[in-house]
């Protein structure tokens, strides 16, 4: 930066103070450049002086050699540029009879990194940096623009250049960046940007040590399994820290706390390994990430969880992007997996694709409107994985991810005590097929013959079976989906078909078979004394209706009981007549029986006045 400069006007050279002008007397560097520049004055000088010698008028000689060194494609052109015939003279006067360069070097330098040499005032500098050390943060150019704007209103009548405010705001940013930075983005870009941040050496760690959790919100949608409408979800991973392999995730497509654990579940169950630390975002933070409240990670119940399989929590720091080990992957599978996908809208408005953009016909026309569906975006998932891992592990070398991840030390995990991380949904309630849960039936033996509400637990991983509990919390049974049966399996189908309809007959005939045992067993108790106690006492009718007498299976042959003189209760059967109401029993009594007291009785209550009155 060329800072030596003559002001030529008069009221400019007084503003500079005796300090100014005097040269520094601190020891000088010079730079590479300026040992070029040096240098090549030097050369030239000894050109200049040869090409006198062979001229007789000296003048004249000065004046063709600038012209020559001007107009010449030399290499000493390329660093000096042009010159005039008083800076040869002058260069000349420096060096004094000597050969030493060093009186050649340019004489434009700072005076230190805490000084600079301007003829900027400190009450014009107090008002440049107040404007462009301002957090709404004002470009060069209008900062300068406010700042001589208010030196006029002052009444000041030199005003300073342009480009004298823009080298001491560009001197100022190089040599004090931090607080050009705290100043005009804040403490974030500070501790981003500036700060020194540690090293880690992830070749001390084996696989499965430390799983790093964070989320990231797809770029793509998706076909939401509960609505069937195109949304965007929010993938949930954890990722070793040694292999740097994504090794479970899970895929969230509404507010539910439990995706994180059922996330770690996945991760668990591949690795085959219960991690030792589960390193994650600030717990609030991780949690206000996704979520709509800002309930903590303690305050959720996952310490309890983790801590029950042995592992220890670990929290970044809130706001510090450098802990965040996950972020470049995050990075990788955006730009190499989700830009790829035709359902792919950006995370971001500016990041939209052309056929989001108003007006742009031609590329709706030719946009591809599939939205793939939970099941094929895992395989897809899958499928990107394979490849990723297949690339060197910048942790080590000499092998891919997959080699690294390979090497671990698998410790044969029992699913079923993973069951508590599985991911919770809504309540159920038990139908003929069992449940009905994303557009299918699952239904196990157990759940023949309830009607209760039941709490399943699935897996978006697999969903060929789910896990079925009470509403207290009790186990009851895995319920398998059911699938679709031929409609002709015997004729037009083949030996699978046959053997799956087969199969399910005889389901339904082992079911029915044990109901109907247990219901003989029921009635195995003597009827009489069964239906006796359930139904009243009969002094005045012989006969009697449904609503007199209790019989859960409408036997035609009732057992009734009367008092004879003796007081002493004689069974006896009876043929009685059935009412199905007691509209039928009074046509009945009136035509067979009028005397009947029944009748009256009838004739007073709301039910006969409002149908024959």
């Amino acid at each position: 930066m060329d800072i030596n400069f003559t002001p030529e006007k008069a009221d400019c050279e007084q503003r500079l103070t005796d300090s100014e002008k005097s040269e520094s007397k601190t020891p000088f560097i010079a730079s590479n450049q300026g040992k070029q520049i040096a240098l090549a004055r030097l050369d030239l000088l000894h050109q200049w002086q040869e090409f006198r010698r062979k001229s007789t008028n000296k003048l004249s000689a000065d004046y063709d050699f600038v012209k020559l060194h001007n107009s010449s494609n030399s290499h000493l052109l390329e660093i000096l540029g042009k010159i005039s015939r008083g800076s040869l003279h002058r260069w000349k006067n420096l060096l004094n009879g000597s050969e030493d360069y060093t009186m050649l070097l340019p004489q434009y330098k700072y005076s230190g990194i805490d000084e600079y040499r301007t003829v900027l005032t400190d009450e014009e500098i107090k008002i440049f940096m107040g404007l462009l050390l301002h957090p709404n943060r004002l470009s060069i150019g209008k900062a300068t623009a406010l700042t001589k704007y208010k030196l006029q209103q002052q009444g000041q009548s030199f005003i300073p250049a342009d480009i004298t405010f823009r080298r001491y705001a560009k001197w100022y940013k190089d040599n004090n960046y931090d607080k050009w930075i705290l100043a005009r983005d804040g403490e974030k870009a500070l501790s981003d940007k500036v700060e020194p941040y540690i090293k880690r050496e992830a070749s001390l760690l084996e696989v499965g040590d430390i799983l790093v959790a964070d989320g990231h919100r797809l770029a793509f949608q998706v076909i939401n399994p509960f609505t069937g409408k195109p949304t965007r979800a929010t993938l949930v991973g954890f990722l070793d820290w040694k292999s740097t392999a994504l090794v479970g995730y899970e895929i969230m497509l509404e507010e539910n706390t439990q995706c994180i654990a059922s996330a770690l579940r996945n991760s668990i169950i591949n690795l085959d390994m219960i991690p030792k630390v589960v390193y994650q975002d600030n717990g609030r933070a991780f949690r206000a990430k996704y979520f709509t409240d800002d309930k903590g990670f303690s305050e959720l119940g996952f310490n309890g969880l983790y801590s029950k399989l042995g592992i220890e929590t670990v929290f970044a720091r809130p706001y510090n992007a450098r802990t965040k080990i996950i972020e470049r992957f995050w990075k990788e599978f955006q730009e190499g997996f989700e830009k790829l996908l035709p359902s792919y809208i950006g995370s971001a408005i500016s990041e939209k694709p052309a056929y989001m953009m108003r007006n742009e016909k031609f590329h709706k026309n030719i946009h591809n409107n599939y939205v793939p569906t939970i099941e094929e975006t895992i395989k897809m998932i899958d499928m990107w994985l394979s490849f990723k891992n297949s690339q060197p592990c910048p942790n080590a070398t000499d092998k891919t991810i997959a080699d690294v991840l390979e090497n671990r030390k698998r410790q044969n995990i029992n699913i079923d005590t993973l069951d508590d991380l599985m991911l919770a949904t809504e309540v159920k309630t038990i139908q003929r097929n069992g449940i009905r849960f994303l557009n299918c039936d699952y239904f196990d033996e157990r759940l023949y013959g309830f009607k209760n509400k039941v709490l399943i637990k699935y897996n978006l991983f697999d969903l060929t079976n789910i896990k079925v509990f009470t509403t207290k919390g009790e186990y009851l049974c895995t319920a398998e989906r059911v699938t679709e049966t031929h409609p002709m399996a015997k004729i037009l189908g083949n030996v699978k078909d046959l053997e799956d309809y087969k199969q399910k007959i005889e389901k339904q005939r082992k079911l029915r078979k044990k109901t109907i045992n247990s219901v003989k067993e029921l009635l195995s108790k003597d009827e009489g004394d069964f239906i006796t106690s359930k139904m009243p006492q009969v002094a005045n009718s012989n006969d009697l209706c449904l609503n007199d007498v209790y019989s859960p299976f409408k036997p035609r042959l009732i057992p009734v009981q009367k008092l004879n003189a003796d007081d002493e209760r004689v069974s006896t059967t009876k043929k009685l007549p059935i009412y199905k109401n007691n509209a039928e029993k009074y046509e009945y009594l009136i035509k067979n029986n009028p005397q009947d007291k029944w009748i009256e009785e009838f004739k007073q209550t709301k039910e006969y006045k409002l149908l024959y009155e």
